[in-house]
């Protein structure tokens, strides 16, 4: 099939890429993170705090926070062993060991990875890999990059203001292996999930943050020695110390005249040993191809796509009571957070709730970024719909949430969990038991127009970025979310009637109170 035809499957009809023979080889599966072999390393420290309020910005970078701002973001929280497992027929498997972090991940995988442009005084100014296994840097390019980078990411931003640069990749083979094609969509969602973890955390360690989509592509993986036949940026994130506006310029044009393979002949090829575990790596050319194609070789594919639309006044309106934003401990929503399978009990939820809940998730997304044309608050590309049951002092019903003016449009009157439940394709969330069942939602044909099929991604990494937001939310009023992508799309979509707006839903996520089920778990941290 073409690439068309392979995102509208992968979105509207999941079968057509997913072959009806496909077995896992458990025995062969990858590890969830890449372990670099006969480099240098440096340990990070393990006494993480317990806390994370926020605070005033720190007067320097020091490597100390860095390391709990990795852990916190992508790093081993947690080893548990719950007390039954579900296999792909919903059938028992017995008990399973899993190593969990603090974002969530399709199969809990993780096939995304952490890379750093560093420059602090207490290590070498490099280009870094984040050993997760062992909580650890490791040394895979010495030096200073910030000409190179700036020329790479089109003169937008100001490396010489910025004392790390986060890069956001994805390994295809980490869940290809499982899912097969429908790891396309899962690797932007992941690293969606895991960029929203990355803001959130900035915020509470002081540190000022913007996110780029935009780059060259084949320069930023060979400054990182990757192969695009295996792995691929995905997004930068600079961090610094000063004002966001003195040093990220997100609707700069750039300078057109600089081509990725002219960019990348200035540096040496670098290749470091690997140990991936799997000793068979099945081809996955449509994911080559589609990577391929989502790339930017030049300045002048930049693009600023307009914003997210306003939501007309299709059906009666519900003005939600005022809410303040949410004060809480991260660290603490952090670990309470979890995707609760059938641990789901229709409990009370209020009017309130739900209002904080909508308003925190989308104000908190918020965040400066290299596609919005202006400083000005942009009008964001995807929004919240959602099916409400027994939620005091709400009707019943199909809603579209209107962020800008904190208020519910009724599309749908009624108690919509059976169709619901029908549409899910693995039954492993009793939807009978869940008050609010959440849509995120975007443009129906995933920003293409604007973005070429880079768009497709982006618009997942978002749709991941806002989902991240809503179940640190949840945990912290109390309740549980579980990311869903098995669910019938177009029966979603004629809920809320979104077909004639040329908008779809992206996810599915249902949050309500939860018991959560027997298991063995440990912490992993001093």
């Amino acid at each position: 099939m073409n690439l068309d035809e392979f995102l509208q499957s992968l979105h509207f009809d999941v079968d057509k890429v997913r072959p009806p023979d496909c077995k896992v080889d458990w025995e062969d599966a990858p590890l969830p993170y890449k372990l670099y072999q006969d480099l240098p390393a440096i340990p990070l420290s393990s006494e993480v705090p317990l806390s994370l309020i926020g605070g005033e910005a720190p007067v320097q970078p020091r490597l100390r926070e860095m390391g709990h701002f990795l852990w916190y973001g992508y790093g081993l929280t947690q080893c548990s062993q719950p007390a039954y497992a579900l296999d792909s027929t919903g059938k028992g498997r017995g008990p399973m060991h899993r190593s969990r972090r603090f974002v969530p991940s399709g199969g809990a995988l993780y096939p995304n990875e952490l890379y750093l442009y560093l420059k602090m005084e207490e290590v070498p100014d490099g280009i870094y890999h984040y050993d997760v296994a062992h909580h650890r840097l490791v040394l895979l390019r010495e030096g200073n990059f910030d000409s190179y980078l700036l020329r790479a990411l089109g003169n937008r931003c100001d490396w010489s203001s910025c004392f790390a640069t986060v890069f956001v990749s994805a390994v295809f083979w980490k869940n290809f292996f499982k899912y097969n094609y429908f790891s396309y969509r899962l690797q932007g969602l992941d690293a969606g999930a895991l960029i929203g973890q990355l803001l959130e955390l900035a915020k509470r360690f002081g540190f000022v943050s913007g996110v780029c989509f935009q780059f060259l592509d084949r320069a930023v993986n060979h400054l990182l020695g990757l192969s695009e036949q295996e792995e691929s940026v995905y997004a930068v994130i600079p961090l610094s110390l000063q004002p966001v506006d003195a040093w990220f310029a997100g609707g700069s044009d750039g300078d057109g005249q600089v081509r990725d393979r002219e960019l990348c002949r200035e540096l040496p090829e670098i290749r470091h040993r690997l140990f991936i575990r799997s000793r068979k790596v099945k081809p996955y050319p449509m994911l080559v191809k589609m990577n391929q194609a989502a790339m930017l070789e030049t300045m002048p594919s930049f693009q600023r796509p307009a914003g997210g639309k306003r939501v007309s006044g299709e059906g009666p309106s519900l003005t939600l009571p005022e809410a303040d934003r949410l004060s809480y401990d991260l660290a603490a929503a952090c670990r309470k957070r979890y995707s609760p399978g059938m641990d789901f009990f229709l409990g009370k939820v209020c009017q309130h709730q739900l209002a904080s809940l909508l308003k925190e998730a989308t104000v908190s997304f918020a965040y400066r970024n290299d596609l919005d044309a202006s400083q000005e608050k942009a009008r964001p590309r995807i929004s919240l719909a959602g099916c409400f049951y027994g939620v005091e002092g709400i009707p019943d019903g199909a809603y579209r949430y209107d962020s800008e003016a904190h208020a519910l449009q009724l599309l749908q009157p009624g108690d919509h969990r059976f169709s619901l439940q029908q549409g899910m394709t693995l039954h492993n969330v009793n939807l009978f038991q869940v008050p609010l069942c959440l849509h995120v939602t975007g443009d129906r044909n995933h920003l293409k127009e604007a973005l070429g099929y880079r768009g497709y991604r982006i618009q997942q990494m978002e749709a991941g970025m806002l989902m991240q937001r809503l179940l640190l939310a949840a945990s912290a009023l109390g309740m549980g979310g579980h990311p869903l992508l098995g669910f019938d799309v177009n029966l979603s979509d004629g809920l809320y009637g979104m077909k004639s707006r040329g908008e779809t839903c992206l996810l599915q996520i249902p949050v309500g109170p939860v018991r959560p089920h027997p298991q063995l778990q440990g912490n992993l941290h001093a």
